[in-house]
């Protein structure tokens, strides 16, 4: 049964719209996660050490595509709500030509600026040649991943987040598979990780636009369009949360690899990027959820429908919390079985690791609640409300305590920074829930 961003939402009902958003981000995922276990596993651990130390520099690209699609789907999606579908197509159809437009330019500023980025990360010798080997070649493809990204958001406000998630299966699998086919069959090394990698962002990137340019039976399709400055600027300011998420979370992780590296030099990088990797895991259910649930609050957002939005905070209150409970519990359980695939060949590793993660995995507590309390205040249209609560998570609280932390006890600090960060940010993101409840009547 279809289910519309104008129906009623229960448990099952609610769990069954974000389903697809969930598996959808996990198979996006999977580039960097397949990528570190075949480098790792095969190619080796300056390599491994490299792709670790560049990928926060090649997420923050993508984060154009994420800020466009979660703050431009919202206006889409209240828009829609209001019942006005061809003004909606109008703005859809300017945010997807822009947000293109301004991922090449980024894409090949970045190509050329690569050695440079490599050597601002701190890396030299043979690990600034591999950083700059696998970079180059995903700076190119990198408009495909922002494509991706953006459509992420936008086939949930087109009520086919099904297919979305197809798609980004189709994506992963190619990646998967020409991983093993470039790294193990063909030893091309990080080469064939990178080339793996950017086939993967073109079918998941290439397909949605296709899709979106012929008549389908979604509420969106690309066409002819004019210019809308104030929706450009409320896209931008509704999705700067999720910018300032991600540019935070990757300036972040280049600090805690300096952090890493002084103390435990590339087992110290790499042991980061392995938690990395399972964090990723855990991550989805979260993002998964807000993601999926975004356009729903803003359609009944613009409808007027309070009872509705009370609906579904209540519900993703009690989802989220349940969800934290769970994923810590987790964490605990299956640290070292998730550890081992990535770091089995080297016990040193495999134990630093193992440790890192139980103490980093306590976050996951509190970590869903500000993740969701940041996206319900983009989708209700309220970007600086949104951005303040991403600010001083992902960035002002993290950084504050990993440069302080870590002096006082060692690499346990580095780890337990993040737990303390998410505790500080479930307090901002408490205070306004309750400051805002009465101009959204959401409680």
């Amino acid at each position: 049964m279809k289910i519309q961003l104008s129906d009623h939402f229960s448990y099952k009902r609610l769990l069954r719209f974000v389903a697809p958003s969930i598996l959808m981000l996990l198979c996006t995922s999977v580039y960097s996660i397949v990528d570190g276990f075949f480098v790792s596993n095969y190619v080796g651990k300056t390599p491994f050490a490299a792709l670790n130390l560049v990928m926060p520099v090649l997420m923050g690209v993508g984060t154009l595509g994420f800020m466009a699609g979660t703050g431009g789907s919202a206006v889409v999606s209240m828009t829609l709500g209001e019942g006005k579908k061809e003004l909606a197509n109008e703005y859809f159809s300017l945010i997807v030509y822009v947000t293109l437009a301004v991922s090449i330019v980024v894409g090949f500023i970045c190509f050329a600026l690569a050695p440079q980025i490599a050597l601002a990360l701190g890396a030299d010798g043979e690990l600034e040649a591999d950083c700059v080997r696998y970079s180059r070649i995903l700076f190119l493809s990198s408009p495909a991943f922002v494509m991706q990204y953006l459509f992420q958001s936008f086939f949930i406000a087109a009520e086919k987040p099904a297919l979305s998630l197809k798609v980004n299966v189709i994506a992963g699998l190619t990646n998967a598979v020409l991983d093993y086919v470039l790294i193990v069959v063909f030893p091309l090394g990080l080469v064939g990780a990178a080339l793996a990698t950017a086939a993967g962002q073109l079918v998941g990137g290439i397909i949605p636009v296709i899709y979106f340019f012929r008549e389908n039976g979604s509420l969106l399709q690309l066409g002819k369009t004019k210019w809308h400055g104030k929706v450009i600027w409320q896209t931008v300011t509704n999705g700067s949360s999720e910018l300032v998420t991600n540019i935070s979370t990757s300036i972040v992780s280049i600090l805690y690899n300096f952090q890493l590296m002084e103390a435990a030099g590339e087992n110290g990088v790499a042991a980061y990027g392995i938690i990395m990797y399972v964090d990723i895991i855990f991550m989805t259910l979260y993002l998964g959820y807000s993601l999926g649930s975004a356009p729903i609050v803003s359609f009944h957002y613009g409808a007027g429908n309070h009872a509705e939005l009370k609906n579904l905070c209540r519900k993703s209150l009690v989802i989220i919390s349940a969800g934290g409970v769970i994923l810590l519990t987790a964490s605990q359980i299956l640290a070292g079985p998730l550890v081992k695939i990535f770091a089995n060949y080297d016990q040193e590793l495999l134990e630093m690791t193992t440790w890192g993660f139980r103490i980093y995995a306590i976050a996951f507590m509190v970590r869903g609640m500000n993740v969701w309390g940041s996206s319900f205040f983009t989708a209700l249209n309220n970007g600086a409300v949104s951005a303040a609560i991403s600010f001083l998570r992902t960035f002002v609280f993290q950084i504050v305590i990993v440069l302080i932390l870590p002096k006082l006890i060692g690499i346990t600090g580095v780890w337990l920074s993040i737990v303390l960060a998410e505790f500080l940010a479930l307090f901002v993101t408490i205070g306004f829930l309750i400051a805002k409840r009465k101009k959204y009547h959401y409680a």
